[in-house]
C-alpha cells in the first residue's frame, strides 16, 4: 500500500518513558530562561550553566530508569518489517529510538549522548557528563566539547535529506509534537503538497487549524502498535484507529 514513509516524533513520545520535556507552561526550561541555556549566546556567556543544564538531562537519561516504551518499539518494528523506504526524523535529543532498535533515522535537533568540537564540528560519544575533561581529539590544542544540540538560532540537522524524503513520501506521520515550531511545523504542508496522506498522533485534541488529514487521539504507546500493524498489513490508515486513553 504505502511505499515511502516519513515519520516525525516529538517530546510526547519520550515523555511517556518518563523523560521531562524541556518547556514548562510558564515558558521556562527547567526554571531557566531559554536564552540562557538554549542559544549560542547563552553558552558564550555562561558555558558552565549550560553544561549543568544538559548534564542534568544526560544523567536522567542514563539513570537506568528510562526505557523505550511501546511506541518506540512499534516504530522499530516498522523499520524492520516494512519493505519500502522509511525515514524516522526525531526532534528529541535522547537515544530511546536507538535503544528500541531504530536505525534509519535522523536527529534534527542533535543528540544528548554526543558532544561536538566547536572548531571542527566533529562529534564524539559522551560517556560522562560535560566538564573540563571532555575534550575533542581532533584539534591541537584539544577543544572543550559543547553539547551536540541545535540551539535557537542554529540550523536543524539534515534538512536537505528531510525535504527530499517529504517530496517523495506517500505517508507522513507526526507523533507527540505540538507542530508549532518551524521548520518542523511546515513538514505537513510539504507532504500534503506532494500528495501524501498525513496523519497526526497526539494525546491532545486536534487543533482547529490543523493541516493533517487524519488525527489519531491517544497516547503514542497505545495508538502506535495498532497504527503500525495496519501499515504492515498493507491497509490504509483511517480515523477509526483513534481512541482516547
Amino acid at each position: 500500500m504505502y511505499r515511502q514513509i516519513v515519520i516525525l516524533t516529538g517530546a510526547g513520545i519520550s515523555a511517556e518513558s518518563g523523560l521531562r520535556t524541556f518547556r514548562d507552561q510558564d515558558g521556562l526550561w527547567e526554571q531557566h530562561h531559554i536564552e540562557d541555556v538554549a542559544t549560542p549566546e547563552g553558552y558564550e556567556r555562561d558555558p558552565l550553566l549550560v553544561e549543568r543544564f544538559y548534564n542534568s538531562r544526560w544523567q536522567q537519561l542514563h539513570s537506568g530508569d528510562i526505557e523505550p516504551n511501546p511506541a518506540h518499539l512499534a516504530l522499530a518494528r516498522l523499520e524492520q518489517e516494512f519493505d519500502g523506504e522509511l525515514l524516522l526524523v526525531t526532534q528529541n535529543i535522547d537515544d530511546l529510538h536507538e535503544r528500541a532498535g531504530s536505525r534509519r533515522m535522523l536527529h534534527m535537533h542533535g543528540e544528548l549522548s554526543k558532544g561536538r568540537c566547536p572548531r571542527s564540528r566533529q562529534t564524539f560519544v559522551l560517556r560522562e557528563p560535560f566538564g573540563e575533561d571532555n575534550c575533542c581529539t581532533c584539534c591541537i590544542p584539544a577543544q572543550r566539547l559543547r553539547p551536540h544540540v541545535v540551539w535557537f538560532g542554529e540550523m536543524p540537522i539534515g534538512m536537505d535529506r528531510i525535504h527530499d524524503a517529504l517530496d517523495h513520501c506517500d505517508l507522513f506521520i507526526a507523533i507527540g509534537t505540538s507542530g508549532t515550531v518551524y521548520p518542523a511545523a511546515g513538514f505537513v504542508d510539504s507532504a500534503n503538497h506532494h500528495g501524501a496522506q498525513t496523519v497526526e498522533v497526539n494525546i491532545m485534541p486536534m487543533e482547529r487549524n490543523s493541516h493533517f488529514q487524519i488525527h489519531l487521539q491517544g497516547k503514542a504507546s497505545s495508538v502506535l502498535p495498532r497504527l503500525i500493524e495496519t501499515i504492515l498489513s498493507k491497509q490504509s490508515v483511517t480515523p477509526s484507529l483513534a481512541y482516547e486513553n
